[in-house]
């Protein structure tokens, strides 16, 4: 690629008929998280839109993926009885290399990138849809990670702690060489 430049990026555009999230409310707020949006400020927004339309769409690709999955972690904690979909998808981003050289046709690189949406509800939504979460509800995986911590905190307090002699006199090595050369000099007297 040393042959050309980087030229402009063309993102595809966010647009209703392409969230792929079946039935979706006539009147519902979309917030679209990018790299750069400040928490505060979106949430801010989305939770008074919230109380006023009772739905918030949350959409974000590529690096703000895992900041749209805060955002609406963070506003199903604040309102209990939510209902969630989550759907995940790609959005084709063109980029365009100018040749440096005359010999050189312009590329054009065509990109997907991931891109998750949630929708949050007042309302019961389709449950039959895949990606749908009822209110108030923790599945295996936090249920099975708690089992985890309780199991790691028995192993640790039944951990055995062995003082820095023995452990030098069971012939394991140790951090520290003073203990070697106090040893060394105990047993040369």
């Amino acid at each position: 690629m040393e042959n050309y430049s980087k030229g402009k990026n063309v993102e595809e555009e966010w647009d209703k008929d392409k969230i792929p999230i079946p039935d979706l409310p006539e009147n519902f707020t979309w917030m679209h998280v990018k790299g750069g949006s400040k928490m505060y400020n979106l949430l801010e927004y989305a939770i008074s839109a919230y109380k006023e339309t009772g739905v918030v769409l949350w959409s974000g690709s590529g690096a703000a993926v895992g900041k749209t999955v805060s955002c609406a972690e963070i506003m199903k904690k604040r309102h209990k009885g939510v209902h969630q979909i989550n759907k995940i998808c790609y959005r084709k981003v063109q980029e365009y290399w100018t040749p440096l050289r005359d010999d050189l046709d312009e590329l054009v690189v065509t990109r997907e990138i991931p891109t998750i949406h949630i929708l949050l509800s007042k309302e019961q939504l389709n449950n039959k849809e895949p990606g749908y979460q009822a209110p108030n509800t923790r599945n295996t995986f936090w249920k099975s990670s708690g089992e985890y911590k309780k199991r790691r905190d028995i192993e640790k307090r039944s951990v055995r702690k062995v003082d820095s002699k023995t452990f030098v006199n069971l012939g394991l090595r140790s951090n520290t060489n003073k203990h070697v050369k106090n040893l060394n000099t105990a047993s040369s007297s």
